[in-house]
Parts: structure tokens; C-alpha cells; sequence
């Protein structure tokens, strides 16, 4: 699994968005004028003391209206059932379009979506399609899916699902949703505004033991049948006792919303299948070098975010492009959230807020 350990423990404060903070009443220093203020009469400072409860019950209201939660749905794309989470905005500038990596399941990156959806001031609808078979039920009767199946995949759901959307696209990928995003943006250039990869996985790093050893196990069909049914061998166990035992496995800084998604997702034997299998092809479709005379020709509309020790997506790849295809924009995240950034709430918010940056920057450049 690609998801990283991560080790900060954190406490779980309300997401402020920088808009929404400057209109917030400036709580603190009236909670100590009320109280500490012995100039005033009582009734004064009842009435103060009420105001302030008054303005306490509005910054509740005001986070809970910025804070939009997704919603899950099931759709058929090309025959394939698919998850798709999605928060809609009551008139959207934009579109933003979530590509997940391999294991490609949605619900991973809900905090992430949230985050995002905040941070770009409710501006986006925002929808996240899920790979195919990567799923918490059998729809495809065990039947194997490749990276070039997931591509082809995502490209049917824009047109079937994202025709009539007017306003512009902005696709975010991660992992190997990001290559799976250019490949998008190959075949629907005219819809598309901006792509931005996170922490990108694009060729294969020679270097790595790690890869190595993965597409060692991915090749072969017997090693990736046997550690499928050996995880899907935890779907025995009751959903609480799972959940103990991520939790205790994972480390605690790992999210709910990261929990259960393993719970749900990983402990079925079609899931590890298909994350193994669409794992083996792109073994095989990433040992090419990336494309980089379509990189340069769309540098203008591309972004890349890396991360310090990844070795999906090295920082070597990060010196390539920079040569390559020298207008594209690129960013080294180093606060230590790791590839798997989406399994904290840290890492989830910490991404949000630089992908609404880069979008809001690049709308602010087309608007000049």
C-alpha cells in the first residue's frame, strides 16, 4: 500500500479559511473585555457577556455553512460501477476533477476534499472518481483492470458525466492519478484549464528497493492472489476489531477517515487484486521516460507538488521536468506529511491549502 506512516500527533481544531477569518467577530478580546472590564456596570457587562455568547453562536454557524461534507454516489461508466464522492457549489467558477492513486479509493481522501472545498471559498464544485474495482463491493465479478482500463475510464466519465459542465476543469491527481491526469489533459485539452500532481509517480525510479520489490510481487500472479486473499483474510474479522487493529498497525496518527476506508475498501480480495494488478501495468507503462515534449508544449497549465523522501515521485523527477519543461510549476512540500498525505487530517488540510493557492494564482494570472 502506498499510504506512508506519518507521526504527528495532532489536536483536531476548526478550519478557519483565511476569507472567512478576517469576518469573524474577534472573540478572544471580548470574552476578556466582559469580563475583566470592572469600569462598566453589571448590566453592561450582562449585556456584553450576552453579545458575545450571540457572537459565538454565529462563528459556529458561520464554520458549519463553510464546512460542506461530500457526498458518495454510485454510477455506471462504460458498464463499470463506479464510487464517486462530490461536493457541489451552489455556482461554481470552476471544476475541480480528483483523480485518485493506486489503491484508488475515494473515501481516502474526504478530509482532503472538505479541506479543499473551504479553502477555495465554496468557489468549485468538486468531484473525486474512484478507479474502477477499487471498490467495497464485487461489481465487476472479479474481472482485472490496467492502468490503460482506468485511463480509458476516467476520460468516458468526463464526457458522460462532466459534459454539460460549463465552467472550466482543473484536474488534481495523486500518485499515479497524476500521470493518469495527463493523460486526461491529452485527450481533453479544450475542457481542461490546469492539471495539478501531487507527490506524482510518472516513471519508474531505478533507485528504489521498494519499487523493485512491489513490481516484484505485482508480476508475479500467484505472489499477488496470495497476498490478496491473505488480506482479504482480515474481512473475517468484525468491523470494531478491525478497525483496533489498523489503528494499532498504522500508528495513531492515522485518520478516521483513513481507517475506514481500509476497513471498507482493502480487506476485500477484488480490491488488493485490482491494486496489484493496475500496480504490475504500471510497472510496465512507467519504465518509458514521461512524454516531455507533451509536458512542454502544455507546460503553462501544469503544477507539480513533491515531497522530500518519496520515492515514487523523487525529487530527481523534480530536477528532470525542471529541465524539460521549464514553465511548469513546482513546489517540494516539507513538512514531513509523506506520499500518503491523505491518511492525516494534518496532511490533508496542509495539501488542501496548497492546491487552492495554486488554483486561485492561476485563475488570478488567466484573469489578468
Amino acid at each position: 500500500m502506498r499510504y506512508g506512516h506519518h507521526h504527528h500527533h495532532l489536536l483536531r481544531l476548526p478550519l478557519v479559511t483565511p476569507s472567512l477569518r478576517c469576518s469573524l467577530p474577534p472573540i478572544g478580546g471580548s470574552i476578556l473585555q466582559t469580563l475583566y472590564s470592572s469600569s462598566a456596570s453589571s448590566s453592561r457587562r450582562r449585556y456584553r457577556l450576552n453579545r458575545v455568547i450571540a457572537d459565538m453562536e454565529s462563528e459556529k454557524e458561520l464554520m458549519n455553512e463553510a464546512k460542506r461534507t461530500v457526498t458518495p454516489r454510485l454510477c455506471r461508466v462504460s458498464g463499470s460501477m463506479t464510487e464517486v464522492v462530490e461536493i457541489q457549489a451552489e455556482s461554481p467558477k470552476f471544476h475541480v476533477l480528483f483523480i485518485p492513486g493506486n489503491p484508488g479509493v475515494v473515501s481516502f481522501y474526504n478530509d482532503f476534499l472538505e479541506s479543499l472545498h473551504q479553502f477555495l471559498d465554496g468557489n468549485a464544485s468538486i468531484t473525486a472518481v474512484g478507479q474502477i474495482s477499487h471498490t467495497s463491493k464485487d461489481w465487476e465479478s472479479g474481472k482485472l483492470f490496467s492502468l490503460q482500463d482506468q485511463i480509458d475510464h476516467k476520460v468516458e466519465f468526463i464526457r458522460q458525466e462532466l459534459e454539460s459542465v460549463k465552467v472550466p476543469i482543473i484536474l488534481v491527481g495523486h500518485s499515479i492519478g497524476s500521470y493518469i491526469s495527463l493523460e486526461i489533459l491529452r485527450k481533453c485539452s479544450e475542457k481542461v484549464l490546469y492539471c495539478i500532481g501531487l507527490y506524482p509517480f510518472l516513471t519508474l525510479n531505478q533507485q528504489s528497493t521498494k519499487q523493485s520489490l512491489i513490481g516484484k510481487l505485482a508480476a508475479s500472479s500467484l505472489l499477488s492472489a496470495t497476498a490478496s486473499f491473505l488480506v482479504a483474510s482480515l474481512g473475517l474479522l468484525p468491523m470494531s476489531a478491525a478497525r483496533r487493529l489498523v489503528s494499532y498497525s498504522l500508528g495513531a496518527s492515522w485518520s478516521d477517515t483513513a481507517v475506514q476506508a481500509t476497513c471498507t475498501h482493502l480487506r476485500q480480495y477484488h480490491t488488493m487484486r485490482n491494486v496489484l494488478y493496475m500496480a504490475m501495468t504500471e510497472f510496465r507503462e512507467l519504465a518509458a521516460e514521461p512524454d516531455w515534449e507533451f509536458m512542454r508544449e502544455n507546460q503553462s497549465k501544469l503544477a507539480f507538488l513533491f515531497g522530500i523522501d518519496d520515492h515514487w515521485g523523487p525529487l530527481q523527477l523534480f530536477e528532470e521536468i525542471s529541465k524539460h519543461a521549464p514553465g511548469t510549476c513546482l513546489s517540494i512540500e516539507r513538512e514531513g506529511h509523506t506520499h500518503g498525505f491523505c491518511c492525516t487530517v494534518a496532511g490533508s488540510v496542509w495539501v488542501a491549502q496548497h492546491v487552492a493557492t495554486r488554483i486561485k494564482t492561476r485563475l488570478h494570472q488567466k484573469c489578468l
